[in-house]
């Protein structure tokens, strides 16, 4: 029995051992066998959750890094001035459109929410500036400035009222010239009494030559007009302009070109010996873009696009507000609608100037006289004749008259080359003179315009 119990005991023993030998021999071979593919099937998997959840962190990050951006571009663009209080205006003129027809009304809210419009158009540019230089910023400043006015044009000749595009676009040259630049002036003097600033004499004559063209390029017209010398009736007058207006755009591109390629540092500072320099000055030095490049382009979209939207209902209300008001039609085109439109040219202008940068500040407001006469209406008169209204370059004898005086009392101010205060102040009171005699004006032909049914 002990020889069995023994036997059965070694023989389990035996057996358990081999057993465990052979589950030993199992796992060897199964580590053998499995373990690298195993180790990289879990580094795969362990890589491919890291990158699901690198992509998932990156899409994650980029959504919130984007909204933070809109959300400090609106924060910079929209909130940051108290004049953009008035942008609510512009709904609210779309709404008493809608809702009433007092024409008075939604002319005044179209016209404060045009304003700060204007104002940012001009803030936007001014940031597109650092990106593309003095030259090119001075003449985007110029080009964007004019926008506003522009659009309101091509809306009002759209509905036949051309004697609104004349009036409203000589308001512009008008006010560009003597209120924006007597403002500039008067404004740079306060803040450097004891100097006089200077300018580029150079950059002032060819200002001034070009606008005296566009002078001629009205003139003709009119004293055609009221000689009552035309070769055909009625049609001479219409043909003389469209061809005048063909050479004046002409002009204002071989302008841009001179500008552009042969004088490169035009908006170069001007130090008091009357020298260009080059060098930045440590306020300069001091100043970056707060919005980069891509956002001033689409901000210049959005603003572009939601003035588009106010001039409609702002020149449909004109007629009605001009009864309203019992104001003439020629004060509000000439006044009125300038002082907003160039809102932008008012604010660069007098920052500039503030910052003893006047040569700037002159590219700004001669400049944009400049292209209002020799771009703005050649263009207006252009685009009439596509839509078959007949705009030409008659604006009657007291308007071409005043524009005359104008450019003339302006290049006289112009001609030494320095400002102070006291030119400003001058200015400012030659415009008040301008403003108070259309005031008093009766403008017969926008009178019969008013009357005949718009196309």
């Amino acid at each position: 029995m002990k020889m069995d119990y023994k036997l059965q005991v070694g023989v389990q023993s035996h057996l358990e051992m081999g057993s465990l030998d052979d589950r030993s021999m199992h796992d060897l071979d199964d580590e053998c066998l499995y373990s690298p593919e195993m180790d990289a099937q879990k580094t795969q998997s362990a890589d491919s959750h890291e990158r699901v959840s690198l992509s998932g962190s990156l899409a994650v990050g980029g959504s919130k890094m984007i909204r933070n951006c809109v959300y400090k571009s609106i924060k910079t663009v929209v909130f940051s001035n108290k004049l953009n209080l008035l942008m609510a205006f512009g709904p609210l003129a779309i709404l008493v459109h809608k809702m009433t027809a007092h024409n008075g009304w939604v002319f005044f809210l179209s016209l404060l929410g045009i304003t700060p419009l204007a104002e940012r158009l001009g803030y936007a540019t001014e940031q597109l500036a650092f990106f593309t230089g003095p030259t090119v910023g001075g003449l985007l400043n110029a080009t964007f400035g004019n926008a506003t006015e522009l659009i309101i044009s091509i809306y009002a000749l759209k509905s036949g009222m051309i004697r609104v595009v004349q009036l409203s676009l000589l308001g512009s040259i008008l006010s560009n010239m003597l209120l924006v630049l007597g403002c500039a002036f008067f404004c740079g003097g306060l803040v450097y009494p004891g100097k006089e600033q200077v300018f580029s004499k150079a950059t002032a004559v060819v200002n001034s030559g070009l606008l005296l063209m566009a002078v001629m390029g009205l003139l003709f017209p009119a004293v055609l007009h009221y000689t009552h010398t035309e070769r055909h009736a009625g049609k001479s007058e219409l043909a003389l302009s469209r061809f005048s207006s063909c050479v004046m755009l002409l002009a204002y591109a071989s302008y841009l070109v001179f500008q552009l390629k042969c004088q490169k540092d035009l908006y170069a500072p001007i130090d008091e010996e009357g020298s260009q320099n080059g060098e930045n000055s440590d306020d300069d030095d001091d100043e970056a873009p707060e919005i980069s490049k891509w956002e001033s382009v689409i901000w210049l979209a959005i603003m572009t696009a939601w003035i588009s939207i106010l001039s409609d209902y702002l020149v449909d209300a004109i007629e009605g507000a001009s009864e309203a008001w019992n104001v003439s039609i020629a004060f509000i085109s000439v006044i009125l609608l300038p002082i907003i439109g160039n809102a932008a040219e008012h604010a660069s202008a007098i920052m500039f100037a503030m910052k003893d940068k006047l040569d700037i500040s002159l590219g700004v407001a001669i400049g944009s006289s400049t292209q209002i006469s020799m771009f703005g209406i050649p263009f207006c008169v252009v685009i009439g004749w596509m839509m078959g209204q007949e705009m030409d370059l008659n604006f009657q004898l007291f308007e071409t008259a005043t524009l005359f005086i104008t450019v003339i009392v302006v290049a006289f101010f112009l001609q030494e080359g320095t400002s102070n205060y006291f030119k400003g102040l001058m200015l400012i009171l030659c415009y008040l003179i301008v403003a108070a005699s259309f005031f008093v004006h009766e403008d017969r032909s926008s009178t019969d315009e008013s009357k005949q049914p718009q196309t």
